[in-house]
């Protein structure tokens, strides 16, 4: 017969907290894949946080090549900046993989206005200009360097952060992101050009001014 001394049940007891204190193991972006390849099926419905995989006898070599990011697509936004993702949705071979890149051209005095990655944090290098990189932490802490060609930044996940151009050249960046799908909620774009409109009364007690001042904002917006 086996008896349990009072010591024994103490450390029994104080393993089983240390073990509930333990973090758990997380994930910090996309899951991992459970198979060498996963090419998304576009065509189908996402499902969970993947796409489904296209069966293996059509893939092909193309699937993990994209050379979208090879040139600057045209300004056509207010802001003078060009965002070209390189993402699950436009490179389907990036399906579970966890990674993104984009391509950020700015025009002289344009600017990559305040947004945050919902899914992922970033990191970018810069390959030509003089950009000033800015973050806002949650607690309203501002981070911001003025940053030239080889110099790279990071952007921990969810923090609103920007790019303003405040060279006299254009500027280019390539910024990378742990998901295949980090998204982008651009805040002025959400608060004045969302569909359907955010009423104007939450905006102007948001902002403390008058219903103009809004209209004129919203204004901008009108693509």
């Amino acid at each position: 017969m086996i008896t349990s001394s009072p010591s024994l049940l103490l450390f029994c007891l104080a393993v089983s907290l240390l073990l509930l204190l333990l973090p758990l193991p997380s994930h910090c972006a996309d899951p991992d894949p459970l198979q060498d390849l996963c090419v998304a099926d576009l065509s189908a419905s996402i499902s969970a946080n993947n796409f489904p995989c296209k069966p293996l006898s059509d893939v092909t070599s193309d699937d993990f090549v994209f050379d979208g990011l090879r040139k600057q697509a045209n300004f056509t936004d207010a802001f003078g900046v060009t965002v070209t993702t390189g993402n699950v949705l436009s490179f389907p071979g990036l399906n579970t993989l966890g990674i993104a890149m984009n391509r950020v051209d700015i025009e002289p005095g344009g600017i990559n206005p305040p947004h945050s990655h919902p899914r992922a944090s970033e990191i970018g290098i810069v390959i030509e200009g003089k950009i000033l990189a800015g973050i806002v932490t949650t607690k309203n802490v501002y981070y911001s360097k003025v940053l030239t060609a080889g110099q790279v930044f990071v952007i921990p996940r969810g923090l609103v952060h920007f790019q303003l151009n405040v060279g006299q050249k254009k500027a280019l960046t390539f910024t990378a992101f742990n998901s295949h799908l980090p998204g982008s909620t651009v805040l002025p774009l959400n608060l004045f050009a969302a569909a359907p409109s955010i009423p104007v009364e939450v905006l102007t007690k948001t902002f403390l001014v008058d219903e103009d001042a809004i209209n004129n904002i919203k204004s901008k917006f009108v693509f």
